[in-house]
């Protein structure tokens, strides 16, 4: 492990891993609450060196020092339990692999999350610690390797193993295990926006001294894109990783997303539907393709995409409400609210579904609807000026109807 103030997290995180491993060692960088006496506590064999900006540098430091035949990366939020334990003892056993590919559980608090191109699935592993959180994102990592002196991390951040692994030559595999981590749950938004800033300029690092790195490029682009929501100042990173590594179905995907939420439908398809030539092939991909039809008013090709995220079992919350109101665009308005309402209802806390909803209810001319759903998304605050103009629409439509009600009378 490599720590720096890692508090209470480090202790759980310690006390879940000791019935597994053999020896503890942390690099620390600098901690003063008290994280290098707690280390110690638990038999760990702790190396004080500064942090220098760079990960790899990091982790390949500790390694160093290890003498155990395997091992196993950890940072403070993440856990073991008893089933992914007994894994990580039935899998070091195989004598001619050195490294395993595996998932890491980040849990999140709403269902809508996505990290990167990676979406969040339902939560039902029998884990007190993860209980409290409805979802995770599993993203794919390899944090269990052959103690191997080429094996090292490149990369000052997202480090990674890939690299040496195949300049090696050395055999890997695909493994049901997975480590449980509560980042994103445990970190406060101030803290969430200073690591990714963190991350980012690292990143910008990294491209310096390696401008034309793919990974790199795709890192800063994601980041432009999914944490500072900026998808013009994205797209280049996207468009020059896509020129170095035109193979990459993953920088076509993208690509598209940039140009879908900037407005360019028609060339975010091309790139969407190239990205799916190449063999990309998952849930987010129809999202890209199902919101860039939505925008252009095609709601037959952009409710297929919806359905087909829904019949392999990826479909969102957002792709749901958004089918709804291709539903009721395509005229099926009783199936279309009420697949919304199952929505909000299944989660209360997303406030982008009541906008969805208040939408489809004027667009179905359901007014009490429109209004019961504004009021509950007035109660959720954060509103903008899209709300003002909701209310004056429903508003606008309230003065018609009862203008029209008194006329008859």
């Amino acid at each position: 492990m490599i720590v720096k103030d890692g508090g209470t997290d480090l202790e759980r995180c310690l006390l879940s891993a000791v019935p597994y491993v053999d020896r503890i060692l942390i690099g620390d960088t600098g901690s003063s609450d008290g994280s290098q006496e707690l280390a110690r506590s638990f038999g760990a064999k702790v190396i004080e060196f500064p942090w220098e900006k760079d990960f790899s540098k990091a982790r390949n430091r500790v390694i160093e020092h290890c003498k155990c035949d395997w091992v196993l990366v950890l940072d403070a939020d993440d856990m073991l339990d008893s089933i992914n334990g007994a894994r990580i003892r039935k899998l070091i056993q195989a004598p001619n692999l050195y490294a395993y590919r595996h998932s890491v559980w980040n849990y999140v608090t709403k269902t809508t999350t996505r990290i990167g191109d990676w979406a969040a699935a339902p939560n039902t592993f029998p884990f007190e610690h993860s209980q409290p959180y409805p979802s995770y994102v599993p993203t794919p990592t390899i944090r269990l390797f052959r103690n191997h002196p080429g094996l090292q991390f490149d990369g000052c951040v997202h480090e990674t193993l890939n690299y040496r692994l195949a300049a090696l030559n050395l055999p890997a595999a695909d493994s049901d295990f997975f480590v449980h981590h509560f980042g994103f749950v445990r970190d406060s938004e101030q803290a969430r926006r200073a690591k990714n800033d963190l991350y980012h300029e690292l990143g910008e690092n990294k491209l310096r001294r390696i401008p034309n790195d793919p990974q790199a490029l795709q890192d800063l682009g994601i980041s432009e894109l999914e944490h500072r929501k900026n998808p013009a100042a994205a797209l280049p990173f996207f468009e020059k990783a896509r020129q170095i590594f035109p193979q990459s179905a993953r920088v076509w995907l993208y690509t598209g997303i940039c140009l879908s939420r900037l407005q360019r439908g028609p060339e975010a398809l091309e790139c969407l539907n190239h990205a799916a030539s190449l063999g990309f092939d998952s849930g987010v991909l129809y999202q890209a393709i199902g919101d860039t039809h939505y925008q252009m008013d095609n709601f037959t090709l952009a409710n297929q995409a919806y359905t087909t995220m829904a019949e392999r079992g990826e479909s969102s919350p957002i792709s749901e409400a958004k089918r709804g109101v291709c539903e009721v665009r395509l005229g099926h308005v009783a199936t279309g609210l009420g697949r919304i309402q199952h929505v909000v209802a299944e989660s209360p806390d997303a406030a982008e579904l009541y906008d969805i909803l208040s939408t489809a209810a004027l667009l179905a001319d359901d007014l009490p609807l429109a209004v019961r759903t504004m009021q509950a998304r007035v109660s959720l605050g954060n509103l903008t000026g899209f709300h003002s103009q909701l209310v004056s629409v429903i508003q606008a439509k309230f003065n018609q109807q009862r203008a029209t009600e008194l006329a008859v009378a």
